[in-house]
């Protein structure tokens, strides 16, 4: 369900320990990693036989990498120049020693001054092997003339070594321009920077070509990131001959105010999309038919009277929580002191499996210390504006830094917390976090966080333990919006037409 997400500095432990500990050498892990990236070309390009291939060797390993790529597509008939941006003797280690063998083979290179001007010469291919991973701060005069010229060429294949160079591999933004190739191959594990959204623009397809880091190394040494996978809606249970709806979870959601009926009808919607057997929601009597809408198949407890969340519905919602299987509470709730009050009770008294949503979260944020007492069966879902009120920061501070973010409340509060938004962030209690490798626009719609509150419901009803719940939701939720973007290319879809072709996504997946 998950695949470790390492940022630079674990890759390069987990290489000084396969080297130093395991003892397998440097050189194997580079002749492997260049001739990996050399299948990659292949898939990607096609033959080489007789192009014209621009390699451009950093310093470092990446410029290793590039030779021993240089070596290899030299004998297979390709016109290779390398550009080295070192004097020869100043490669040290791995690097120097596959200068020395592409030499020997003489393969065709040449010392690229700093002094210079920076005009490439014609290529089919270009591959950058300038800047690895490890590359941070901003990008120095020669570095960056390079990566314009790259980004310059015409009618040319760019294909990026471990990651395009000038880009940050712990955050994923151009320092401050980065290399935009068509395929990027990088090595044993993406870079936590390479799999968030807006390295997407750079990388072109991404490629994770592995080289020998025994897994015993990531074990022992474990990434304190993790990127969904594909697989992950395997976990969802299959449908059995004997299954009926009491036996396919029964959700109960809570919210509704007026003027915001809708935004409980979707979650129920979505809830009965994602699964749920049975899907109940409660609210002020006095808005139960407009919450219901008109659709049969939802359930609705109208609770006290009139439309304005109070004691008396407080008092009659409490002793029904265990009835059911899972609990969503929040949208279109209200901010009104009924509705915190309730939300402050729900907490106190014990539930099963929740979702915190919406305006439930706005009561979190007015009444923190609530923090304390959230089950940890349970699953908060901000989106940027609710998690900076909840951390009283602003929405470009949140969004510039999601990820920490994320780890840092969710490790605090000991809570479960889904940051919404492109390239959605799972916080866990135990520091780590857990990326969606999905970015999908047409998920930009009012209800489309409702869709998302209601599909955790029903998949926490079904037994799925949280933390798989939230990663199976996240990722269905972002392939329902690519599903749409075909039908919708430029938008306009509506949040119940996310909601209603979850089924034949699941489809689409999983037959």
């Amino acid at each position: 369900m998950l695949t470790p997400l390492p940022t630079p500095a674990e890759m390069s432990n987990w290489d000084k320990v396969t080297i130093n500990e395991i003892g397998i050498k440097g050189e194997i892990l580079m002749e492997n990693a260049g001739r990996e990236a050399v299948f990659a070309l292949l898939r990607g390009y096609g033959d080489v036989y007789g192009k014209k291939i621009l390699i451009i060797a950093g310093s470092g390993n990446n410029g290793g990498d590039g030779f021993v790529m240089g070596r290899m597509l030299a004998d297979m008939g390709a016109e290779v120049l390398i550009l080295h941006t070192a004097p020869k003797s100043k490669y040290k280690g791995d690097a120097a020693y596959m200068l020395k063998v592409a030499a020997r083979l003489g393969v065709n290179m040449r010392f690229f001054r700093a002094t210079e001007k920076v005009v490439l010469p014609e290529a089919d291919i270009i591959i950058d092997g300038l800047l690895g991973t490890g590359f941070s701060g901003e990008l120095r005069p020669f570095a960056h003339a390079i990566v314009n010229a790259i980004n310059s060429a015409k009618n040319c294949f760019i294909f990026a070594v471990d990651i395009p160079s000038g880009l940050n591999g712990l955050t994923g933004n151009p320092q401050p321009v980065a290399v935009r190739a068509h395929m990027t191959v990088t090595f044993e594990e993406a870079k936590i920077g390479l799999a968030l959204p807006q390295a997407d623009e750079y990388t072109g397809t991404l490629v994770v070509a592995h080289i020998g880091i025994p897994e015993e190394v990531k074990y022992k040494h474990p990434a304190t990131n993790q990127l969904i996978t594909e697989n992950v809606l395997e976990f969802i249970p299959g449908p059995s001959p004997a299954m009926h709806k009491g036996s396919s979870g029964h959700v109960l959601l809570v919210g509704a105010s007026k003027g915001l009926t809708g935004a409980l009808h979707l979650a129920g919607i979505s809830a009965l999309r994602a699964g749920a057997g049975l899907v109940t929601m409660a609210c002020p009597d006095g808005l139960a038919s407009e919450v219901k809408a008109g659709k049969p198949e939802l359930m609705t407890k109208g609770l006290g009277s009139g439309d304005q969340w109070n004691d008396q519905m407080i008092e009659e919602l409490l002793p029904e929580l265990d009835k059911y299987d899972a609990l969503v509470i929040g949208p279109g709730l209200g901010r009104d002191k009924g509705a915190l009050d309730l939300v402050e009770a729900v907490i106190k008294n014990g539930h099963p499996p929740a979702v915190y949503d919406a305006d439930a979260l706005y009561a979190l944020a007015e009444r923190p210390e609530l923090l304390e007492s959230i089950a940890e069966n349970s699953i908060l879902t901000p989106h940027p504006g609710e998690m900076a009120r909840m951390i009283g920061s602003t929405i470009p501070e949140v969004e510039a830094e999601r990820i920490n973010t994320a780890r840092s409340f969710a490790s605090t509060s000991k809570t479960l917390l889904v940051l919404k938004g492109s390239g959605t962030v799972i916080g866990c209690p135990d520091g780590q976090v857990v990326i969606s490798p999905l970015s999908a626009p047409n998920l930009a719609a009012a209800g489309s966080g409702d869709i998302l509150a209601g599909m955790g419901g029903a998949l926490l009803a079904k037994g799925i333990p949280a933390m798989q719940s939230a990663c199976i939701g996240v990722y269905w939720h972002g392939l329902a919006g690519q599903y749409l973007a075909e039908k919708f290319p430029y938008r306009g879809n509506i949040a119940t037409e996310i909601a209603d072709v979850l089924p034949q996504v699941l489809k689409e997946e999983l037959c």
